[in-house]
């Protein structure tokens, strides 16, 4: 690939935190607060400068335990402890104030409030957005909010594109790339479909990533991928380029930690740890093409 890569490029001596972006992360519920806190870790290691998780807000004592260098959000809740309708205006407000980019849905549940909360905040955000776990199933109801948003990325996989398309999986997973670039071409979006040779595609370009094992079908991966999505571009990456290098640099680090632990013992936060030795790797000009464009 000869594309010009920001986020990989040298730093300068005298730059500091905010030079290298903002993510909002959107997301969590009751026992599901690992997800955000997998996905903004993973955007501090890919190099993002500033993290933020906006959580219901008698879920932030978690976070605020559970992370060192993540800050949090606390927005209205339901009394059940499930974002509320009523976290709207906190949440776009720090979005227009503070983010860069802004990630959507890890953890975030299908509480009928968060479902109404997702989908009138969606439409309204104007920073570069992704789009994972429930928050796929909420928008699946009306896909027409997509219409409103900037070419989102989107992180399905065969489940969630399910609920996307109104395939069977089984349908999908015989067309994969077929159903990913009508899909993409269809709401303007870029569209990654998990799984065995993940595919990445604007409707137009399409690539098919070669790095990752089996050991990483496991709870957390999708958010680890989602956090490194986030984190590049924040960095003022270009979308599909974030996209593009996300599964790479996700599928990579995937495989090094299958070479320590193993596949049957592989778990998210081990591909978190080995993020590091992606950047090593890729700074020393290692291999970065195992893509096959189609």
């Amino acid at each position: 690939m000869n594309e010009e890569i920001k986020f990989l490029k040298d730093r300068k001596k005298d730059s500091h935190k905010g030079d290298y972006g903002h993510l909002f992360i959107i997301g969590g519920s009751p026992g599901l607060t690992g997800a955000v806190c997998l996905s903004g870790i993973s955007a501090l290691r890919t190099g993002c400068g500033l993290v933020t998780i906006g959580i219901p807000e008698t879920l932030n004592q978690i976070i605020e335990i559970k992370l060192t260098e993540v800050m949090s959000l606390p927005l209205p809740e339901t009394e059940d402890h499930y974002f509320s309708l009523d976290a709207y205006d906190k949440a776009i407000e720090f979005i227009e104030k503070k983010a860069d980019s802004v990630l959507i849905g890890p953890g975030i549940s299908l509480h009928p409030e968060t479902k109404k909360f997702v989908k009138k905040i969606i439409p309204e955000i104007k920073k570069p957005l992704i789009i994972d776990a429930d928050a796929l199933k909420i928008i699946s109801e009306n896909l027409e909010i997509l219409n409103s948003v900037e070419k989102p990325i989107l992180t399905p996989h065969p489940g969630e594109m399910s609920f996307l398309t109104k395939f069977k999986i089984e349908e999908i997973q015989k067309n994969r790339v077929e159903v990913a670039k009508s899909f993409a071409k269809k709401y303007n979006v870029i569209l990654i479909l998990k799984g065995y040779r993940t595919v990445v595609t604007d409707g137009e370009n399409t690539y098919i990533n070669l790095t990752g094992n089996p050991g990483m079908a496991t709870a957390g991966t999708g958010d680890v991928l989602a956090g490194i999505i986030g984190g590049i571009l924040s960095q003022g990456e270009d979308k599909f380029i974030s996209a593009k290098y996300g599964v790479f640099i996700h599928g990579l680090a995937g495989d090094l930690a299958k070479k320590e632990k193993g596949e049957i013992s592989l778990i998210a936060s081990d591909i978190i740890e080995k993020i590091p030795d992606v950047f090593k790797y890729l700074k020393k000009g290692g291999k970065n093409d195992l893509f096959r464009k189609i």
